[in-house]
């Protein structure tokens, strides 16, 4: 099968590429091309571009790179309409994924199959309007996400597992460093407890969060606070506001800072699900503007009552989410201090945990959603080679009945043709009969006038015959009665 991919960020690479490594598993002739990063790349393939060259945030960001937008999306429908593919798979970024998927509807034969679905039940949920006309199958990671698209919308999804407790379970099981081997090689104390700080992946939430981080941490002296650093941030950015405090920065290994931290503060995102995962008690932080009107968005506009996965998953607040107008230092401060060792939150907390991993499930994410992909795309080719087969049989009925029927009617055309030629002899016959019978009656006719005319000159003669012979006649009297004149005299 051919694979046509588009991812727009970091996580939709990584989350891409397992699934591309899935599906080589069990497609054997799977060929894959891609608008994606450089875990997508590894795994074989041709990319078309980069993902850093589609993901624009925000909306001055994107007005000001319009044109490089669509752009990019003209490029993108073009290289799917040459390349043919079976499908095209989406993976989340749904501003230029949904585009796609609209063109593929109205312009294409080609499926698309939404991998890890948009958060519509959080924001934009008329999107939904788009996913059940422009998506064939969608498929979801988050379990709490089935209910909303079956019941509230009556749009069926494939729920395949969650890749986080996947990646998290696999790194958990084959992790061994200890906790002094991770501090050493850290340049971290190797008797203070940690607590770690996970600010965010993008710009403006380390802006906005970080600070308040750093505070909080400053009152916890007997804890070592270690920022995670995200992949796509520099040093040079953390350290404008990590410069002068006691907080440490470790780059590229959050799941081994969360293997050895105590507590954690985290920004709302999947790392909230990751902490959880590796049984870290958080406190989720973030900040927003016009508080008191988030808040009130919250209540009244805002769909879901929570902004962690956490929370989203279990239905409930099992980590307090420090939002809107709960966003402060002391607040923060607070909840951390009773997820701490000791504090009857942290073993309540960790309980619910379980709950969460209950929810997820143990299915494989992309094994799963590999399978189900490739099963309907076989069903599909079958269906398109049995609708094809059909339509040729049925095409070829309709040419062998015309060829009947053109067959019947030039039988019935000739056999017109050879009556109208019969008819036509038979006429022909009859009128040389009676031209031949008039030419017998011309020549009779002829006949009869040369022996009338024949008949007529005997006549004739005899005519000038008797008159002859009657003046000759006539001198013999008169000669007679002058001979008797004369014996008179």
């Amino acid at each position: 099968m051919k694979y046509y991919l588009i991812v727009g960020e970091a996580s939709g690479d990584l989350h891409a590429s397992r699934l591309m490594r899935s599906l080589k598993k069990i497609d054997e002739f799977a060929e894959f091309r891609f608008f994606g990063g450089d875990l997508m790349a590894a795994e074989g393939g041709t990319r078309v571009k980069h993902f850093k060259e589609l993901a624009y945030m925000g909306f001055v960001p994107v007005l000001l790179h319009l044109g490089t937008i669509f752009s990019n999306l003209k490029r993108c429908k073009e290289d799917i309409v040459k390349w043919k593919p079976d499908v095209v798979i989406l993976v989340d970024y749904p501003g230029f994924n949904l585009k796609i998927a609209k063109f593929l509807k109205k312009n294409t034969n080609i499926p698309a199959y939404y991998y890890i679905s948009p958060k519509i039940w959080a924001w934009k949920e008329w999107r939904i309007r788009s996913i059940k006309r422009d998506i064939v199958e969608l498929f979801s990671i988050l379990p709490f996400e089935v209910p909303f698209f079956e019941k509230k919308h009556r749009y069926p999804i494939h729920y395949v597992g969650n890749p986080t407790a996947q990646e998290v379970g696999e790194f958990r099981s084959g992790y061994h460093q200890s906790f002094t081997e991770f501090c050493q090689e850290n340049n971290l104390d190797t008797y203070r407890p940690v607590i770690a700080l996970l600010a965010g992946s993008r710009l403006q939430e380390i802006k906005d969060n970080l600070p308040a981080m750093i505070e909080v941490a400053e009152r916890f002296e007997d804890y070592q606070m270690v920022l995670a650093g995200a992949p796509s941030i520099d040093d040079t950015y953390y350290e404008k506001f990590i410069k002068g405090t006691p907080v440490k920065l470790v780059r590229n290994k959050t799941y081994p800072l969360l293997s050895h931290a105590t507590a954690a503060l985290v920004t709302s995102g999947t790392a909230t699900l990751e902490t959880a995962l590796f049984d870290v008690p958080q406190v989720v932080c973030y900040e927003t503007p016009v508080p008191h009107l988030i808040r009130f968005g919250f209540k009244h506009i805002i769909k879901v009552k929570f902004i962690s996965l956490v929370n989203l998953i279990a239905n409930k607040e099992i980590v307090p989410e420090m939002l809107a107008d709960r966003f402060s230092v002391d607040g923060i401060a607070n909840e951390l201090y009773q997820i701490l060792p000791g504090e009857p939150g942290r073993d309540k907390m960790l309980a619910e945990y379980q709950e969460v991993r209950t929810q997820l499930g143990d299915k494989v994410a992309p094994d799963e959603a590999a399978g189900i992909m490739f099963d309907l795309l076989v069903k599909r080719r079958e269906m398109l080679l049995r609708m094809a087969r059909e339509r040729a049989e049925a095409e070829a009925k309709a040419a062998a009945e015309a060829a009947e029927r053109a067959r019947q009617k030039a039988i019935a055309e000739a056999e017109a043709a050879k009556k109208r030629a019969e008819e036509e002899a038979l006429a022909a016959q009859k009128r040389a009969a009676e031209e031949e019978e008039a030419e017998l009656a011309r020549i009779r006719a002829e006949k009869a006038r040369l022996a009338a005319e024949a008949k007529a000159r005997e006549a004739q003669q005899r005519a000038t015959q008797a008159q002859y012979e009657a003046q000759e006649a006539q001198k013999g009297e008169h000669f007679e009665e002058e001979q008797e004149k004369g014996e008179m005299f």
